[in-house]
């Protein structure tokens, strides 16, 4: 027999166990030395589970920082190395493959089709072109329309697996009391909370082959609900794209949003009442050239604000969502939009403020500019964007997060919270597209 294929997998927890749980779990034909990890603090230098790499590798799997990839290449002899994590630009998924070529490995690209499980019960895909799009709202939307039509839905969100990976397998969140009882980090409440609190049972974790088995037993419909702009890990039914024409060109600029577009049944324009008109038109054109046969639809993503008197005329810090400025390259989120349509006297600079890992945040990101990003993949990030709001001079706080911050944390300052949801513009409505399923 020949010597299995040495390879490891680059990710930042989440495709990447994915897309080893699919093609080398249980092969011989492969041996997985290491995942590499990045973008998330803190989950290199832990795990892959031996309870969840199964029996082939009883000490688990080592998950290592990205940038020893050639060292460890070299070292461990590697043959091909697997690139699974998303919205990321193609010159950065070049130089990845670079790297990797210059060090004697292979670099590939798994395609969709190969890491897409098939489910007993219909399946509705929402993803995106990038970070950032308004997937959250458009999934609320469909959850809405599938549940006036009599379906027992149940969402299963794309993974964010930053703690205790054995416990993480398989999740169930139904009460908000779950998102405590599973030592949630801000990311994953601002994607749960928003489906409990709309009566809408959601799982996540690790293994989505075991976590779908879970979710077909109570449901008529599965909602995916896409992370970043990766594609599915369900084969959907009806395969719904987000695309944002705050930025217009990045429909063909981004790995794998591109291959979303191309993929979907339909995209949908969002946040068109806060977009010019050629930015529109523009998406729509790219749109049509790298799928003609989508079906378009055009949406809103109005804003509405808990008490606006907080904002009127005065100095704000704006807290909007992480990743959607951090890796998603957004400038302003629904808390600007709120700042700007109340006469804001000013947004403060929160970087003079930013301590800990919030600082070291601004230093890798530096594009960000003048809003806060909700960072909170653990406590102690939790406690330093606590802080930094409380060391800032604002006269108000606008939290522009899919979730209320001041559940989570103390801002001592005036405060209010801005909410966003998808307004369909014209035709085809959701219930039209949605008929294969309803």
């Amino acid at each position: 027999m020949a010597a299995p294929r040495r390879v490891v997998i680059m990710g930042a927890a989440g495709r990447d166990f994915h897309n080893f749980n699919c093609r080398y779990r249980n092969n011989n034909a492969f041996e997985v030395v290491a995942f590499t990890a990045t973008q998330i603090p803190d989950i290199d230098g832990r795990s892959y589970p031996a309870e969840l790499a199964g029996e082939l590798y009883p000490d688990g799997i080592p998950i290592v920082g990205e940038e020893d990839l050639s060292t460890l290449i070299t070292e461990r002899e590697v043959d091909e190395v697997v690139f699974s994590y998303s919205d990321v630009d193609y010159t950065h998924v070049g130089n990845c493959s670079s790297i990797v070529n210059a060090a004697g490995a292979d670099f590939v690209l798994m395609s969709a089709a190969s890491t897409m499980l098939e489910s007993t019960v219909p399946v509705v895909a929402i993803c995106a072109v990038r970070t950032g799009c308004g997937k959250s709202q458009t999934t609320r939307a469909v959850a809405k329309v599938l549940k006036e039509a009599g379906k027992r839905v149940v969402a299963i969100r794309h993974p964010m697996p930053y703690g205790d990976l054995v416990k993480q397998a398989v999740q169930r969140f139904e009460t908000i009391e779950d998102l405590a009882k599973h030592d949630c980090t801000i990311e994953e409440m601002e994607e749960y909370e928003p489906h409990i609190v709309s009566g809408v049972i959601v799982y996540a974790g690790v293994d989505y082959h075991a976590i779908l088995k879970a979710a077909e037993q109570e449901a008529d419909v599965i909602l995916w609900d896409g992370g970043n702009n990766d594609t599915p890990f369900y084969k959907p039914d009806v395969f719904i794209t987000v695309a944002d024409p705050h930025r217009p060109g990045h429909s063909s600029l981004y790995y794998p949003g591109e291959t979303n577009i191309r993929m979907s049944d339909v995209v949908l324009i969002n946040k068109e009442d806060t977009a010019k008109v050629e930015d529109i038109e523009a998406v729509r054109d790219a749109i049509t050239a790298l799928n003609p046969d989508a079906v378009i639809m055009d949406a809103n993503s109005p804003v509405t604000v808990e008490d606006p008197s907080v904002i009127e005329g005065k100095r704000v810090l704006v807290v909007e969502d992480g990743p959607t400025l951090t890796h998603g390259g957004m400038k302003y989120g629904a808390g600007v939009v709120a700042a700007r349509q109340h006469g804001a006297a000013d947004m403060i600079d929160p970087r003079p403020f930013a301590v800990g890992s919030i600082a070291e945040t601004f230093e890798k990101y530096p594009g960000i500019g003048v809003l806060l990003p909700a960072m909170g993949y653990g406590a102690e990030q939790v406690k330093d964007l606590e802080e930094t709001i409380a060391a800032s001079d604002a006269e108000g706080v606008v939290i522009g997060t899919p979730i209320d911050l001041r559940r989570i944390i103390t801002i001592n300052q005036p405060s209010t919270r801005v909410r966003y949801d998808l307004e369909v513009i014209g035709t085809p409505d959701l219930a039209e597209i949605l008929k294969p399923v309803l």
